[in-house]
């Protein structure tokens, strides 16, 4: 059942693209948003709908005696990341994993090996689902979708499990930071939520990073190489000033874990006359963001007297907040959810993302929104992998935060 939903899922191409100024910003993301409307009405949600954006918006109502109870939204992202090529995805099932390399039909330069990823160790015996070596698999967020949906078909079909009204969400764009700006929150109308997008087993993360985008403009001075002494100022050469002389050793994704922020450059276009450097900035703390900040204004300072007839531009956009900020404020949501994994079997694991979620947007939008494992593994690459029992094990899950949440009232 979820395995079929999954395989069908991510065949999909639905990766988004940052340098699109529309929402969604590709209208592939839509393919599989039709798609899954077309079954949940199936299943019986005939108000499930896909809206312009790109959103999926359906409601599960309560069963009988809990009408009362809070509004659950179950939220999950359609969108592969860009990072690498979404197109003309073949998973391949894996059944009983052993522990051995998965070497990749389609390239077997790529090989997932248990010693490089630490989840393999505990799906001994698993169906593991990769995809064929030459693109990424999109578990990430396709098996939260596969999980969410799963868990709704389990409540539709069994009317003896109570449970709380459900708002299905699914969102475009999550991948390039733009996942829940244009939701309609008075359509959702729920209490709180729970995003389904978490890598490792168990995990339950009420924390994300803070984040802020940066981006630095430079006008340059161009001439004739051949007549240029004393004239041109080749913005390439202001970029790569300004790049070499951001933190090596420290403040860098490649050396940071925990609790560590960073400062990281992401995309540079150039040529002579004009550059442009794209960069990230993240901590867990939103006040060390203005450090971050004054870090890329000093180096700004210490390159532009070399070019004094070049132009050197710094612009700051906030992009998300770490959600703990208000979810230490709703302290039953993450409860119900821990309640939830242990009923089920499982042990909660309190944990942090190093990322951000729709949940950071949605928590300070009014949803306060944690995040819960989907069975998703090394994203946004060749190495993805997804595993079956945790996909099962997170819809298990969200139907017992449903069931849970039937016995509360608003």
């Amino acid at each position: 059942m979820l395995l079929d939903r999954f395989l069908r899922y991510v065949k999909i191409d639905t990766q988004s693209d940052p340098h699109s100024p529309t929402q969604p910003s590709t209208e592939k993301q839509k393919d599989l948003g039709k798609v899954l409307v077309a079954e949940l009405r199936e299943l019986g949600l005939d108000n499930a709908h896909l809206d312009g954006h790109g959103y999926v918006y359906a409601t599960l109502p309560a069963s009988p005696g809990a009408e009362n109870a809070p509004t659950i939204c179950f939220c999950s992202h359609v969108d592969t990341s860009p990072d690498a090529s979404g197109t003309n995805v073949k998973p391949v099932v894996h059944r009983n994993y052993q522990g051995q390399d998965l070497v990749l039909p389609d390239d077997p330069s790529v090989v997932i090996r248990k010693s490089d990823h630490a989840g393999l160790d505990r799906n001994i015996g698993n169906t593991i689902i990769t995809a064929s070596g030459t693109t990424l698999l999109g578990a990430d967020n396709k098996s939260g979708v596969a999980a969410i949906m799963t868990a709704v078909e389990t409540l539709l079909n069994k009317p003896d499990i109570p449970h709380a009204r459900v708002r299905i969400l699914f969102t475009p764009d999550e991948e390039i930071g733009r996942g829940v700006n244009a939701v309609d929150m008075n359509k959702l109308d729920a209490d709180f939520g729970y995003t389904i997008d978490g890598e490792e087993f168990m995990s339950l993360q009420d924390e994300t990073f803070s984040a802020d985008g940066a981006r630095i403009d430079i006008t340059g001075v161009s001439a004739h190489p051949g007549m240029a002494k004393g004239h041109m100022e080749s913005a390439i050469k202001i970029a790569a000033e300004i790049i070499s002389r951001l933190p090596k050793n420290e403040l860098t994704p490649e050396t940071t874990e925990g609790k560590q922020g960073f400062v990281h450059p992401v995309e540079m276009t150039a040529k002579a006359e004009s550059a442009r450097i794209d960069l990230i900035l993240r901590s867990f703390a939103t006040a060390e963001l203005k450090d971050h900040r004054q870090l890329l204004e000093s180096i700004i300072a210490d390159v532009q007297p070399d070019f004094p007839s070049s132009e050197i531009k710094l612009t700051i956009t906030e992009q998300y907040r770490n959600m703990k900020e208000v979810l230490d404020q709703h302290p039953a949501v993450m409860q119900l959810a821990k309640d939830a994994m242990t009923n089920v079997g499982l042990t909660p694991k309190p944990d942090s993302i190093r990322g951000g979620t729709d949940g950071s947007r949605l928590s300070f939008m009014g949803l306060p929104c944690p995040n819960i494992f989907a069975g998703e593994h090394a994203f946004h690459g060749k190495y993805e992998w997804a595993s079956l029992e945790e996909m099962e094990a997170a819809a298990s899950v969200v139907v017992e935060i449903a069931r849970l949440a039937a016995k509360q009232t608003k």
